[in-house]
């Protein structure tokens, strides 16, 4: 028995708002794989995964590539961590498959262990600005930061800067919590040239799937990198 049959009530209110309501809202709307890509990272941020294996084949639809996926998914790892992205992984591999795509996809890495610490830098600094490049030095976790994370993901083809950052915000604001680091990055986001208004419009466009809370934390966030 569906939800249809159980909670028709609920479902009727929950897809107006969803789905004619806030994708339609005026000076709200974005792109369908620029909206897909948000939501599908904030469901990785909220452990949503029953709603993210809905989404998934929709977002396909909306032009998300199946590369495009994955290297959300792995960038995920280093904001949310191995334990809540693994089955989201699982789930990817599965929902592919079933379309026909052959797993593995090809590569996207561009460093290899050896040149991954500077490329990263040089990552951090594109995004942040100069001072980035001595970031690294002040101790072994800011090291793992520049190589691993934005070494070993940031760097990979598949995903463009602009959209990385977008994901990356995306994930902080759906786990709540890491409002210094979601101020970091809508600043970041907005050096690359993704402005307040369009970080607005993602959030606007999450809200029905990480809730009123985290939104409204998320666009005070947003106002204070804007300062």
């Amino acid at each position: 028995m569906g939800y249809y049959e159980t909670d028709p009530e609920f479902m009727e209110r929950m897809e107006y708002f969803t789905l004619e309501e806030v994708a339609n809202e005026p000076g709200q709307e974005l792109p369908g794989d620029v909206r897909y890509l948000a939501i599908l990272s904030v469901l990785l941020g909220c452990q949503g995964l029953e709603v993210y294996k809905s989404k998934l084949p929709e977002a396909l639809e909306q032009g998300v590539t199946p590369v495009m996926v994955k290297e959300m998914v792995y960038q995920a790892v280093d904001y949310l961590g191995l334990g809540r992205v693994m089955p989201f992984l699982a789930a990817t591999n599965e929902i592919l498959t079933a379309r026909g795509i052959k797993l593995p996809l090809a590569g996207q890495a561009t460093t290899t262990l050896e040149d991954r610490l500077e490329k990263g830098v040089q990552v951090q600094a594109e995004i942040f600005g100069e001072h980035m490049k001595e970031a690294w030095k002040a101790g072994h976790i800011n090291r793992w930061l520049a190589a691993n994370c934005f070494g070993d993901y940031y760097t990979r083809e598949g995903l463009g800067l602009k959209q990385r950052e977008l994901i990356t915000f995306c994930f902080l604001v759906a786990q709540g919590g890491c409002e210094l680091q979601l101020t970091a990055h809508a600043k970041g986001n907005m050096n690359l040239g993704n402005d307040k208004d369009f970080l607005i419009r993602a959030v606007s466009q999450c809200l029905p799937y990480i809730g009123y809370p985290r939104s409204l934390n998320a666009i005070s966030c947003i106002n204070k990198a804007a300062e």
